[in-house]
């Protein structure tokens, strides 16, 4: 026999009803049996009937089910207490309606958990990915621009080297196409390797430090005020990077006619003032280079040190290791270019 408890619907099997219902613990009693019908002409098994919809003001409710007995009760919140099976209003789930598309928004919630590790580490992924694709674009856009930036720069220095300073951006590049006569490349055995151009900048102009270090040398063959000059750039450390130079010799390969100092990351007011003071790069003027015997001489000391005003300069206040990184550049540099002088000066 089957008896079916009018609260929860738990389903008996046995001779009678149990003493007590096991699930919502109501008495005997409330159990009645169920007996078997003879099906009737009607829908057949395959054939549904399709649930009916809720009523218009239950529309956009919220639904609660009791764990136990599966009592729906519809408002803003569980009821305290299930009028079916009397349990305490925590056995209470809220039921969510399905979408269109016929997921719950508690699965929708599981598949997206914003608050799980993987969605973390793949969405700080694509946002990597996506920042990295950004500035790999923007970085190629503006290259062309910061490759113009840096060429009209070099110009400025290498004009520098031969006391022409001042000159806005057009008036430097205006100048540079009329003083370079050629941007020609060494080696160190002062042959040319190649002529150069007019205002130049295909030759020795995209030479760089590596090229320097490898022996192939840059050197800007100028003419100002109808005389021939020679700008040599040369390479070398100072305190915290790396520093650089352009020396103007005059056509006597022997004597500066000018100097401009760069570096990169020297300090603000000591070391620095090799760039940035003037002053500093006028000493320069006139200095001789070489001795009777093809040395080089020019160097940087302190003070104290200086002997030679014709060769010795006084070193930047307070900025020693920098000044003596400018004074092995200088004896250095010299030493690449003097095959080079002597075949074309000497």
């Amino acid at each position: 026999m089957t008896f079916k408890c009018k609260l929860c619907g738990y389903i008996h099997e046995g001779d009678a009803a149990p003493d007590k219902c096991p699930m919502c613990l109501q008495p005997g009693e409330m159990f009645e049996e169920i007996k078997e019908e003879t099906p009737t002409a009607g829908p057949t098994a395959t054939e549904t009937t399709p649930a009916p919809e809720a009523k218009e003001e239950e529309k956009g409710q919220r639904k609660f089910k009791c764990k136990i007995c599966g009592y729906i009760h519809t408002g803003d919140k569980a009821p305290d207490k299930c009028p079916m099976c009397l349990q305490t209003g925590d056995i209470f789930e809220e039921i969510t309606p399905p979408t269109a598309d016929g997921q719950t928004a508690a699965t929708k919630k599981k598949r997206l958990d914003t608050n799980a590790n993987s969605y973390i580490i793949m969405y700080s992924c694509v946002m990597v990915i996506i920042v990295a694709f950004l500035l790999a674009f923007i970085s190629s856009a503006l290259k062309p621009t910061q490759d113009i930036n840096v060429a009209l720069d070099k110009k400025k220095q290498v004009l520098a080297a031969l006391n022409i300073r001042g000159l806005d951006n057009a008036a430097s590049a205006a100048k540079y196409a009329e003083v370079v006569q050629a941007d020609a490349v060494i080696d160190v055995e002062g042959k040319t390797i190649e002529e150069g151009t007019q205002g130049g900048e295909e030759a020795g102009f995209k030479l760089s430090s590596a090229d320097y270090k490898a022996g192939r040398l840059a050197i800007y063959i100028c003419n100002v005020e109808g005389k021939k000059k020679y700008v040599v750039p040369v390479y070398g450390m100072g305190l915290w990077g790396p520093i650089w130079g352009y020396i103007a010799v005059n056509e006597d390969g022997k004597t500066v006619f000018g100097a401009y100092f760069n570096h990169e990351s020297e300090t603000a007011g000591l070391g620095a003032e090799i760039k940035d003071s003037k002053a500093w790069q006028d000493n320069f003027i006139g200095k001789t280079i070489y001795d009777a015997t093809g040395t080089p001489v020019l160097k940087v000391l302190k003070a104290s040190e200086v002997k030679d005003t014709q060769t010795q300069i006084d070193a930047v206040t307070g900025a020693t290791l920098t000044s003596n990184g400018v004074s092995d550049m200088l004896i250095e540099g010299f030493g690449k270019y003097r095959e080079y002088f002597k075949l074309v000066s000497w």
